[in-house]
């Protein structure tokens, strides 16, 4: 198994839940059901990639190489830049601050994290005799 991996996937699981609890209670007290809907959203691509990284993690033990390798750092990046971005546009929102704009050319970009992500898992399963 690929430790790093599976670390990180406790990680991102555990802020995905607490996340998820805020959204869910005080986050709709602060800002528009648009908004919320938004961080929800954040929430579950998150979760989404919790499992496809603990996936990741395990199958390491069967067919460890670049593609896996790469797979699963996509897949903390997209979380990062995809999830991260939504949040970031949410609080913004909810302290009433003005987001840079640069924020939401991230959010895109950590999509196209995932996309190859799940494109190099596919490979990886592909190459595996």
């Amino acid at each position: 198994m690929h430790k790093g991996f599976l670390v990180w996937a406790a990680v991102m699981g555990a802020l995905a839940v607490t996340f998820g609890a805020f959204g869910a209670h005080k986050l709709k007290e602060l800002v528009t059901p648009d908004a919320v809907a938004t961080f929800q959203t954040g929430v579950q691509y998150q979760f989404y990639h919790v499992f496809a990284l603990l996936a990741v993690a395990i199958l390491f033990n069967w067919m460890p190489g670049p593609q896996l390798t790469w797979a699963g750092r996509l897949f903390i990046m997209g979380t990062l830049l995809f999830s991260g971005s939504l949040y970031a546009i949410v609080l913004c929102k909810a302290a009433n601050v003005e987001f840079p704009r640069i924020i939401g050319v991230v959010t895109p970009l950590g999509g196209l994290c995932y996309i190859i992500g799940w494109v190099l898992l596919l490979l990886a399963v592909l190459k595996w005799k």
